[in-house]
């Protein structure tokens, strides 16, 4: 996996680069006086991607039961996409609820249905209403946990739920990504945190993970902290991924909580903001290299614009039961993609790292197992889920993606 770097307040990202720089050529003179080879030669790196961790009453009663009486254990649950997941250089996922003080009896609703369709767990949290009858959705920390223990390096925390538990909410979640080893991007603590950059070491390359929400269901930013979450505004994105260069990373990926739910195909918003995204360039180098986005709850497709991947919705990696407007239950909604990416260092003569090999990985939540599958992984040991995989596979090529190169992992 990869090796963590600090996070890099933006003020300083330009001494640090040019003592960096000044550092690496006193290095290099010095090897070659001495005869000795200079720097190993660049590496690639993989990066993975995966979808939102949305636990409902029906998923944290699983873990519950994994635990065997004794909190919460998701690590069963994730076990399935463990081999994609710690097999990468670099792995995200997307957190999209907050969580609670944890525990085996959690402060979150037993009675609300949730924008999923399921029940608040009477053991611990779950989903709820507030007054204005905004979904109100909490998780145990114990989902931290489950998603080191399965491979993931950082977590986007931007989404529509941030805000459901306030201040309060963001700061436990944080507290429990951070005691799990698990980097985040997307909500702060402080006016200090916001205005750093979540940089990690991957292969040779340092990479910069920024994330944004288009909304927050209605729910104001806590008093006097504009700052608790990262709002999709396009000139601020680019102007934090001009500034991630700035503080040193040679890869910028986005990640945006975006786009309408339980719709396959991306809407023009995201089409409009995809193409603003990738157009921006300094120098001639694209300010965004990879847009992983969250919050259809069911898959979209992947698409290249201006030379950069998008994907527009991985759709839901835990969920439980998902409803339609007019109640009928959206099998949909147990379905998703892991994005896999594999990045080379720079060509002669350009600065830019480029995606040398684009894959997805279809996968699935097993409700009755309470289990993610890897849906390549269940047809190999001859489970009946070829059509499920192959409404995946034509959902994310949708858009041409074949065409430049996309490909379904085996």
């Amino acid at each position: 996996m990869i090796t963590r770097a600090r996070k890099v307040n933006l003020v300083l990202a330009a001494a640090l680069v040019a003592a960096a720089a000044a550092g690496q050529a006193h290095d290099t003179a010095a090897h070659h006086r001495a005869g000795r080879p200079g720097p190993a030669a660049a590496r690639g790196f993989t990066l993975v991607a995966a979808g939102d961790v949305l636990p409902d009453g029906s998923v944290l009663d699983r873990a519950a039961s994994d635990a065997g009486g004794g909190g919460y254990d998701f690590r069963p649950m994730l076990a399935g996409v463990r081999p994609v997941v710690s097999g990468a250089d670099l792995a995200i996922c997307h957190m999209r609820t907050v969580y609670d003080t944890g525990g085996t009896g959690g402060t979150g609703s037993t009675s609300g249905t949730g924008s999923t369709g399921g029940t608040g767990s009477t053991g611990g949290t779950g989903t709820g209403a507030d007054s204005t009858g905004t979904h109100v959705l909490k998780s145990p920390p114990q989902v931290a946990e489950g998603l080191a223990a399965t491979g993931y390096d950082s977590c986007s925390t931007a989404s529509s739920h941030t805000l459901d538990d306030g201040a309060d909410g963001v700061r436990r979640t944080l507290d429990a990504l951070d005691r799990a080893g698990v980097r985040h991007a997307g909500s702060a603590r402080s006016a200090q945190e916001a205005n750093e950059v979540t940089l990690m070491r991957a292969g040779s390359a340092r990479v910069a993970h920024l994330a944004y929400t288009d909304g927050t269901n209605g729910l104001p930013l806590p008093q006097g902290q504009p700052w608790a979450v990262g709002l999709i505004d396009p000139d601020r994105i680019v102007a934090d991924a001009r500034a991630a260069r700035r503080a040193g990373a040679d890869v910028v990926v986005v990640s945006l909580d975006w786009g309408a739910e339980r719709q396959d195909r991306p809407d023009e918003r995201q089409l409009s903001l995809a193409r603003r995204l990738t157009a921006s360039r300094t120098g001639g180098r694209p300010d965004v290299d990879l847009i992983l986005g969250t919050h259809a709850h069911v898959p979209q497709a992947y698409e290249k614009v201006n030379g950069t991947w998008v994907v527009y919705g991985t759709g839901d990696q835990v969920a439980g039961e998902t409803y339609d407007d007019q109640g009928v239950q959206d099998p949909r909604g147990d379905q998703s993609t892991i994005g896999r990416f594999t990045f080379s260092p720079p060509a002669r003569g350009s600065r830019r790292w480029e995606v040398t090999k684009a894959e997805f990985v279809p996968l699935a939540f097993d409700l009755d197992a309470g289990r993610v599958v890897d849906l390549g992984a269940a047809l190999e040991q001859g489970a009946d889920v070829g059509a499920v995989r192959d409404r995946i596979r034509d959902v994310v090529l949708g858009r041409g993606a074949g065409r430049d190169g996309l490909v379904m992992a085996e």
